[in-house]
């Protein structure tokens, strides 16, 4: 019988996982990480944020699979075999909840709700001019799976899009933009700032001062990919001088973030606890185990990730 070691990050998380599974499929085993066990000889592994002990003591896995879209906790650790394929969920339920989470940021900013509930508690009837969509242009940078979904969203309701990444990637009512070279561009035209990126060295802190001060006069940046892209410094400096009007936060450097953060009481700044998208229990389970079945029946799979560009 194949068997799949399940390694949740937390005792309570590797156990809802290895339920999850095991009640979905009795063809295979799926065993839960013990840090003070011996080695089950594992076929496969089923990890979120793994302990790098796992590596050393599981040897004859023949790949990875993580329970989310981010490989950055994962890819990070030098015990992680090098030739060992790393897959990670696609989609999963992610895109629809990444997309309403963008176009709430987006509403609640451009129709100026932040606005209507100052008037509510001072008790004052004052309907503001409606809002022209083409003063709002929208950058969307990481145009994967779901980010190439959040912009295509975003260009249906009206709003001038833009997307930046990696490689160029031409979606219908986005205007494409890649690479280094063509990033400052995209910037300049953006307005609100729409952050999907993957983690890698070379988008560590890639949110700074030059490229924030770069989007237009009164911008606004939503971030829900990763808060290792942010100098949190550089943000608060542009807010605090009016180049930018505010930020919705959904993903910081320490998480939980500290009592004592800035961002916790600024006025311009809201902060949601890393929900913006969030896998969903009864999709990532199937995703995983047909990509499991096929692996058996030596077939190709998707997702796998390129470990030389980080996702």
């Amino acid at each position: 019988m194949i068997k799949v070691v399940v390694a949740g990050g937390t005792p309570e998380y590797t156990d809802k996982w290895r339920e999850r599974f095991a009640k979905a499929c009795s063809s295979m085993e799926f065993i839960g990480w013990d840090a003070n066990g011996a080695a089950v000889d594992a076929d496969y592994a089923v990890v979120w944020r793994p302990p790098a002990e796992l590596f050393l003591r599981e040897r004859r896995l023949k790949a990875i699979f993580n329970l989310g879209a981010g490989v950055d906790s994962l890819l990070c650790l030098p015990e992680l075999p090098r030739g060992l394929p790393v897959v990670r969920v696609e989609d999963a339920g992610m895109a629809r909840q990444m997309i309403e989470y963008a176009v709430h940021g987006l509403i609640h900013l451009t129709r100026n709700f932040d606005e209507y509930a100052g008037l509510q508690r001072a008790g004052q009837w004052k309907p503001l001019p409606p809002v022209l969509p083409r003063k709002w242009p929208v950058g969307v940078m990481g145009q994967g799976v779901i980010g190439g979904q959040v912009a295509q969203a975003i260009a249906n309701l009206g709003y001038p899009v833009a997307g930046w990444s990696r490689s160029r990637r031409e979606l219908q009512g986005v205007q494409s933009y890649a690479g280094a070279e063509e990033l400052p561009a995209f910037l300049e035209r953006t307005r609100v700032l729409v952050n999907v990126l993957p983690l890698t060295p070379e988008t560590e802190n890639i949110l700074n001062r030059d490229t924030l001060g770069r989007l237009l006069p009164g911008g606004y940046l939503i971030n829900v990919a990763r808060g290792l892209h942010v100098v949190d410094e550089d943000l608060l400096a542009l807010i605090d001088s009016g180049h930018l009007q505010g930020a919705l936060l959904d993903v910081f450097r320490e998480e939980p973030l500290p009592a004592g953060h800035p961002y916790w009481r600024h006025p311009k700044i809201r902060v949601t606890p890393h929900i913006a998208a969030i896998s969903l229990e009864e999709e990532t389970v199937s995703q995983i185990l047909g990509k499991l079945e096929q692996l058996q029946a030596g077939q190709a799979i998707s997702g796998i990730v390129a470990r030389g560009n980080g996702y």
